[in-house]
Parts: structure tokens; C-alpha cells; sequence
């Protein structure tokens, strides 16, 4: 699967396994994001295995679960933390991207405008217009 950009910074996709780290780490990642819960599908890797991965690479790895539909406020905020404060380009992963990016848009650390964070979604792939009341 191929990672979607979201912002010059930003890029999101579905889940990766640790034999995917190196790749990524050669399209210039420097933090990845796991927005995926272990167990959501028997045979997905579990975070702690894409952290060692990660880690052994020498990137960065911030792990915020989120259940589809449970984006909490403490889930926006260590969404927005982890992108704002990342020393390079960042890829968060779920379990299709779709809820990494709504939890991007709702976090907003770009201080992008609705309308524009809209497009950036749409323009991805992910029609997300129904999350407008949020932003």
C-alpha cells in the first residue's frame, strides 16, 4: 500500500509490518504514528513488534490507538503533539489510513482551515466531509 500525503509533512496509509520499515525509512520518514489497536484483525502485527522495527531503524515511534468512532479529546491532543513536535516528515498508519486521517483533522496542528483540511482528506482518498462539525 502506498502512503497518501496529507500535508508536506504528513502522509497516512494502512498498516505496516516491520519487513515495511526500511522502505519507509527511505522515503524520508522520521516518526511513524500507529493509530491501529492491537487485535483489530488476527493476523496484523502487533504495535510492540512495529515499534522494535521502527526503533531499530532509527526513527521514532509514538503508539495512539484509536477504535473506529472513539477519537477521545486526549487522542487529538497526542495526535497533534506527536505531528507538531516530530524532527521530520511523519507517516501515521490504521488500519486504511481513513482513521489516522480524522484524527489528523481533528487534531489540526497545522492550523489548517476546514474547507482545507477537507480537500487535503478528499484529495487522499477519504471522504471525511462528515467530520465538518468537528473542525
Amino acid at each position: 500500500m502506498e502512503c497518501k500525503q496529507l500535508t508536506e509533512g504528513l502522509s497516512v496509509r494502512g498498516q505496516i509490518t516491520p519487513a515495511d520499515i526500511e522502505a519507509i525509512k527511505a522515503q524520508g520518514f522520521a516518526r511513524i504514528i500507529c493509530n491501529r489497536p492491537d487485535g483489530e484483525k488476527p493476523d496484523q502485527p502487533c504495535a510492540d513488534d512495529v515499534r522494535a522495527a521502527v526503533e531499530a531503524a532509527g526513527l521514532e515511534f509514538v503508539h495512539n490507538p484509536i477504535v473506529p468512532g472513539g477519537i477521545t479529546p486526549e487522542a487529538v491532543e497526542a495526535q497533534r503533539k506527536a505531528i507538531a513536535e516530530a524532527d521530520g516528515p511523519v507517516l501515521a498508519y490504521c488500519g486504511s489510513g481513513q482513521r489516522a486521517t480524522a484524527l489528523w483533522m481533528v487534531a489540526n496542528p497545522h492550523g489548517l482551515s476546514a474547507d482545507d483540511r477537507i480537500k487535503c482528506a478528499t484529495d487522499a482518498g477519504y471522504d471525511l466531509a462528515m467530520l465538518r462539525p468537528r473542525l
